[in-house]
């Protein structure tokens, strides 16, 4: 998928040449609609490129306005893809063409808050606003009346601060970070290479056990760690750090290396898959860095010494790498992992006769976030809300360029209309084969079963953000019909959010997952336990 780059220099991208496209590519008034005039500040010095976001809501007084998956409707947001914009020059927004969650025409008179942002490298869907995008000031329109009223004049003027306390904590670890604790591995995967025709790269921290560099001799288990979705390898080295590393060295758990793998590029997580659209990631994982790996470390290099945890889309890559490849690791503890039996994929039944993403049959919503048991979003939020802020790397999307077959345009094609929310069987029928882990594990049991007995571990909470415990349960019940030996734990009242607390430790489950393992690759070894 096209992604606008800014012009390298003055000369090729001329100020008179930008300023013309601009003009040129000016919407016509549309009647009824309501407009959000934006200026580029001189002094940026350069023609800019991205999606234009306006984001937008009820009062005043704020420092920024933003999106948030907690309350996706309280903000509004209109985009507008520009290219070539001259700095000092000035688009019109058409804030009813590309809106969520209406147009802003619909919006009653009052005062509102207006910010505009200019995502650059058409990332914000992953991970927000960062560093190399433009913003502005917040702006207060009094007594707005929208279509009818004056337009609100935003502008471009800076690019995003980081937060100082956040900025703060990740410089003090990676200054923990030295050679003896964690080292970062990025290795380039020839098979990833050869897919995308460019150098692609496999990213890791490593983390060391206490006294790995005094102890030449022995080898360790190794466990293969990745995040969820919106995770980054910064995000991966502050739970080696902060996580994994103190609570080794406290004695909490017992030492093994823990490979922190990041698993973000711009279509959203990889999730460690064999794609069509994002490459093959775990023939790259298996068969190129692993073995890289353990070429370099002193890691067990067997099947009872390697393991899998992780999280949330991280809890999926966990899921599906053990099931795909049960000779190559030892056991998986996922948790809270995305659906793993697409009859309850966060509340859609994908097999049930005209299927819809959005609604139910008696034509309820279909919520996919919900809080203390009130629901907080639908599925058909999530889905608009991501298309406005851009074509890919949403969590919606994602799904589609992890599962879905390639499309005649070069995309995945989509598992449902993102406008009507009706299902499309034929790529459903894809995922099934490809990617619905329950299905799989039935349909390959007689060749796969033997490595996989008493090796799946998941624990989700009973109250899931995202009623990731419905799946589960699917899968779950469909391992017990096999007599797979599975471990299934259903955390009583624990959301997405705090499934690994126990008692007044909000890490502790990595605590018991950590023994749970060693105990594995060591039967009957003792180790210090604090």
């Amino acid at each position: 998928m096209t992604r606008w780059q800014a012009c390298s220099s003055m000369a090729a991208c001329t100020l008179a040449l930008a300023t013309a496209e601009l003009l040129y590519a000016q919407p016509a008034p549309a009647a009824g609609h309501a407009y959000i005039r934006v200026q580029a500040a001189a002094s940026i010095g350069q023609p800019l490129n991205g999606r234009l976001l306006i984001f937008l809501k009820p009062g005043s007084g704020d420092k920024e306005v933003d999106s948030t998956e907690f309350n996706p409707t309280a903000t509004w947001v209109a985009a507008r893809e520009v290219h070539n914009w001259a700095p000092g020059a000035f688009v019109e927004v058409d804030a009813d063409e590309i809106a969520f969650p209406k147009g802003f025409s619909t919006l009653s008179p009052g005062t509102y808050e207006a910010q505009a942002v200019l995502d650059v490298d058409h990332s914000y869907n992953y991970g927000g606003r960062n560093p190399k995008d433009w913003i502005g000031p917040v702006v207060s329109t009094r007594n707005w009346t929208p279509a009818s009223g004056p337009e609100p004049v935003l502008t471009l003027d800076r690019h995003p601060e980081p937060n100082p306390a956040q900025a703060e904590a990740m410089a003090k670890i990676k200054a923990a970070a030295t050679s003896d604790v964690a080292r970062l591995e990025e290795f380039e995967s020839p098979v990833l290479s050869r897919f995308w025709g460019r150098p692609v790269k496999i990213r890791a921290w490593v983390i060391l056990p206490p006294g790995y560099e005094d102890h030449a001799a022995g080898t360790y288990p190794t466990v293969y760690w990745t995040h969820g979705f919106g995770g980054t390898l910064d995000g991966a080295l502050a739970t080696g750090i902060r996580v994994i590393h103190e609570r080794t060295a406290a004695g909490k758990m017992p030492p093994m290396i823990w490979v922190m793998l990041d698993e973000s590029i711009p279509q959203g997580t990889h999730e460690f898959a064999d794609s069509v659209n994002n490459g093959p990631w775990g023939t790259a994982l298996t068969t190129e860095f692993i073995p890289y790996l353990e070429s370099k470390y002193r890691m067990d290099a067997k099947t009872s010494g390697r393991f899998l945890n992780g999280h949330s889309s991280g809890g999926w890559a966990t899921l599906q790498l053990q099931v795909n490849y049960p000779r190559i690791f030892g056991g998986t503890w996922s948790t809270s992992p995305d659906p793993s039996d697409f009859h309850d994929f966060t509340n859609m039944n994908l097999y049930a006769p005209n299927a819809n993403a959005y609604r139910q049959p008696n034509g309820e919503p279909i919520p996919i976030f919900r809080d203390q048991g009130k629901i907080v979003a639908t599925v058909e939020q999530f889905a608009r809300l991501e298309m406005v802020l851009g074509s890919y790397g949403g969590q919606m999307t994602s799904f589609d360029w992890v599962f879905s077959p390639k499309g005649p345009d070069g995309a995945p094609e989509p598992a449902y209309d993102r406008e009507t929310g009706q299902v499309d069987p034929a790529v459903v029928a894809y995922w099934r084969e490809h990617y619905d882990l329950a299905h799989i594990v039935e349909t390959h049991w007689e060749e796969r079963g033997a490595d996989l007995k008493g090796r799946i571990h998941v624990y989700v909470g009973t109250a899931d953000t995202f009623y990731l415990d419905g799946a589960a349960h699917k899968f779950d019940a469909v391992l017990a019909k096999l007599g797979a030996d599975a471990h299934f734990t259903y955390v009583p009242s624990r959301t997405h959010f705090d499934v690994y607390k126990i008692g007044d430790d909000r890490q502790g489950l990595f605590d018991e997952i950590a023994a749970q393992m060693y105990a594995v690759a060591r039967p009957g070894a003792e180790w210090k336990k604090k």
